[in-house]
């Protein structure tokens, strides 16, 4: 098995505008983020990046190439395949947190795992392990309207990664936050990244972050090229 989580390789998008135009927004695309590793995607907005993002989680389809998530080419794969590979290999983080405002911290964070099967047990156990990691533990009872945001994204990131993936796909993470949250945000997705031994994918305006990550990716007119 490939020691990449995310794999690339001469990736296709286009959309199509009205009868005849059409707008090529992905034009050979590659790029490899192995086991480990936190990469930086930057691009200005309407560039194409959060299209990379969901191509890249099966979350949308490319018209041609290949993408490999932890080895696995993807591109033939049935609807119900790609996302049973989604929900156990791929974990998504947002600029806006989006839990479910019912829902505690710990419920929000154990809910990915118990729609994957998991036992309610097990499913809350992982849920207050990754919440101490973040130091939410005396937060793991409250709503989201009672977190702040950085406590909300901190939830988020532990939903994110309670399935155990392989791979973290990060748009704008820390975009809807102060600075001083942003670097403590930050500061735990990497780390906790690097901990869980998975390749992180991180879309970013944020330069100064981007330059801490192991590398840092750019896209240019649909291509992804070193930073």
């Amino acid at each position: 098995m490939s020691d990449a989580a995310l794999e690339l390789l001469d990736v296709e998008r286009v959309y199509s505008q009205g009868l005849a135009e059409e707008v090529r927004v992905l034009n050979g695309a590659s790029l490899r983020v192995a086991a480990g590793e936190v990469v930086a995607l930057v691009a200005p907005s309407g560039s194409g990046k959060s299209t990379l993002l969901h191509i890249a989680g099966l979350l949308d389809r490319a018209d041609g190439g290949a993408v490999r998530i932890a080895g696995v080419e993807t591109a033939g794969l049935s609807d119900g395949r790609r996302t049973a590979i989604r929900r156990r290999d791929v974990g998504f983080v947002y600029q806006f947190h989006h839990l479910l405002r019912e829902f505690s911290a710990a419920e929000n964070v154990a809910l990915p795992m118990r729609a994957a099967g998991a036992s309610r047990g097990k499913a809350n156990a992982r849920a207050a392990e990754l919440l101490e990691a973040v130091g939410l533990s005396p937060r793991a009872s409250h709503r989201p309207a009672e977190l702040s945001g950085g406590e909300q994204q901190r939830v988020a990131i532990c939903r994110a990664l309670v399935n155990r993936p392989r791979l973290l796909l990060a748009d704008e993470p820390t975009g809807n936050l102060d600075p001083a949250t942003s670097e403590m945000v930050f500061e735990l997705l990497a780390g906790l990244a690097r901990t869980e031994g998975l390749g992180a994918l991180v879309a970013t305006h944020n330069l100064e972050l981007a330059a801490r990550m192991d590398r840092v990716l750019r896209l240019d007119g649909g291509r992804v090229v070193d930073g």
